[in-house]
């Protein structure tokens, strides 16, 4: 965008609803603004892998104008580099031992059971809550991490973890049966639908839905920025993360010459895409906004699953009880995914007993639950219900379960030898920061596969790692991740690399607001000219409540642990 395609104002909101209990303040006086307003567009999984050959195949023009006149490079996740992790460290500017949430699953050692993140476990105030309290009106349209919705000076739609259109997923509250009028067929979904004989009849239905949700996205944008106005707008397409996890070796150059028709058609995904793009940087320019595009991770191929309990059962820290887990058929599998010991439908806490059959008494250590990278729980007494680590013993403990994974070497279809875990963290040291009384969900050490593997908390055979042959190559997630800045302050051509805790901050300083000084992440200054001059201010403090809220009922526990572990998530 240049000055000259600015113009007055975008359209006038109608009248605000705003909830009793939020009590935004006037808009502040703003000085050294380099960005009236902001849009932005959340690219979920987003990698330059893909947008640069499609660009070069000339099937993204509006991508490629926008990254050639604007700041652009590569934008590093967090870690573990997965969706909930990430989103919830832009909105916060902060790391994820701050902010409290590391995968879609939390694990509670006192109860020994699984639950799903929500608003309620985020430990620290995001974007749309600095922003609403000094007086800008935000709106969010599908961003992860907002169910249920917290009240904001704007609108909210929630994004991956709203469990069904029947549960609350807006803000105003009114603003779910306005959108279910405008359009009947809205739709939250983002399973991908497979059946054994489905043929491209079936992949084209779920391209088609893909493509769907992008064109959905912008008259969502449309339609609640004209009903509430926005200072700050953003809209997040999730689908592009499943497209890729899905249709991966139908969009990687190196794989996709061998699947011509099926890469023709997942291609064309990025096609209208693109076109979502171009409307909505028409609708910035109209609204005298500067662009934004983001996302929260990179991807590339997954070449095989790694197992950490194998590691820890033949190490002899984990014990399953029976014949384990890993010793069953194949329909035995299916029926346990399908029905808890209950005979309903599994969910977060059938999951464990599923996947993994863990004798307690005579178990040390276990990854509990996994989101690309592996959580490791010490059974430590005093802790857990069935504890047997004594506390004396924890360090010790700790250190030779890390020297293990450290020390694990796989050896890769085509001979080379690397380390199974080039990286096996405390949490302590990863997030800067000593454990708290009320950071028992915290695991005790966070696992780094190398890069094209994903971890698995199943046991499945005797081999550290599963690996995927091509014909079932689907995509997993990577550190590195997508950044773009376009507008009339904007240094046009600038290449920089930051960090995705840097957006939040960067976008208040844009706005002529001034930064929390307890902000993990830093200003990116030299994207704009002249370059920003942040201020910064001791934020109010905020007060967590760690009362435990019931967020999910067992239907839509059930319901998202089967999207999840669609994706392979589970």
């Amino acid at each position: 965008m240049t000055s000259q395609q600015k113009t007055q104002t975008g359209p006038q909101p109608a009248a605000q609803v705003v909830d009793p209990g939020l009590m935004p303040q006037p808009q502040p006086h703003r000085t050294d603004v380099a960005a009236r307003r902001v849009m932005i567009i959340g690219l979920d999984g987003a990698t330059y892998d893909i947008l640069d050959p499609m660009v070069d195949a000339g099937r993204m023009p509006n991508f490629a104008r926008l990254r050639a006149h604007g700041a652009s490079g590569t934008l590093y996740s967090t870690k573990p580099p997965i969706t909930p992790a990430a989103w919830t460290t832009f909105m916060t500017g902060k790391n994820p031992g701050r902010h409290g949430i590391i995968d879609f699953e939390r694990y509670d050692p006192r109860t020994g059971k699984l639950s799903f993140n929500s608003t309620y476990e985020i430990r620290e105030p995001t974007i749309w809550k600095i922003l609403s309290d000094k007086g800008l009106k935000v709106g969010s349209i599908n961003v992860p991490m907002t169910f249920p919705p917290k009240p904001v000076n704007g609108f909210l739609i929630t994004g991956f973890e709203t469990p069904s259109t029947k549960a609350d997923f807006t803000y105003p509250k009114e603003l779910k049966d306005e959108i279910l009028r405008r359009w009947p067929d809205y739709s939250y979904r983002s399973e991908w639908r497979r059946k054994s004989f489905g043929g491209d009849k079936l992949f084209a239905r779920n391209l088609d839905h893909v493509s769907s949700s992008f064109k959905q996205g912008y008259e969502l944008a449309v339609h609640c920025g004209e009903r509430y106005g926005w200072d700050v707008m953003m809209v997040m397409y999730k689908l592009v993360d499943n497209l890729q996890h899905k249709a991966w070796k139908y969009l990687d150059p190196a794989t996709a010459m061998r699947y011509p028709k099926r890469a023709e058609m997942a291609a064309d995904c990025f096609r209208v895409l693109d076109e979502v793009i171009g409307m909505l940087v028409d609708l910035a320019v109209a609204n005298d906004a500067t662009v934004f595009v983001m996302s929260d991770h990179g991807h590339g191929s997954l070449d095989g699953k790694v197992q950490p309990n194998l590691l820890l059962r033949q190490a002899g820290f984990l014990k399953l009880t029976g014949g384990g887990a890993q010793t069953r058929t194949r329909t035995s599998r299916i029926l346990g995914r399908l029905r808890g010991k209950t005979g309903h439908r599994f969910t977060a806490n059938h999951q464990v007993t599923t996947d993994l059959a863990v004798d307690w008494s005579q178990t040390r250590a276990c990854v509990m639950h996994a989101g690309i990278y592996g959580y490791v729980y010490i059974n430590l007494k005093g802790r857990q219900t069935d504890g047997i680590v004594e506390p004396g013993d924890y360090a010790a403990v700790r250190d030779e379960i890390r020297e293990l994974f450290l020390a694990a070497r796989c050896r890769w279809p085509n001979g080379e030898e690397t380390p199974a875990f080039p990286e096996v963290h405390t949490t302590e040291e990863l997030y800067g920061r000593e454990r708290h009384a009320d950071d028992d969900w915290f695991p005790d050490l966070l696992l780094v596969p190398a890069p094209g593997l994903s971890v698995v908390r199943k046991i499945r055979g005797n081999s550290l790692v599963r690996w995927v042959p091509l014909r079932r190559k689907e995509g997993t997630h990577r550190p590195e991740g997508i950044f773009l800045v376009n507008g009339p302050s904007v240094r046009a051509g600038h290449r920089q690399n930051s960090q995705i805790a840097d957006v939040t901050p960067t976008i208040l300083a844009a706005l002529g607001l001034p930064v929390p000084d307890d902000m993990d992440g830093s200003v990116i200054t030299e994207v704009f000219s002249p370059p920003l001059t942040p201020v910064y201010e001791t934020p109010v403090e905020h007060h967590y409540d760690r009362t435990e809220q019931h967020v999910y009922s067992p239907q839509e526990e059930a319901a998202l642990t089967q999207r999840l572990a669609d994706l392979g998530y589970l």
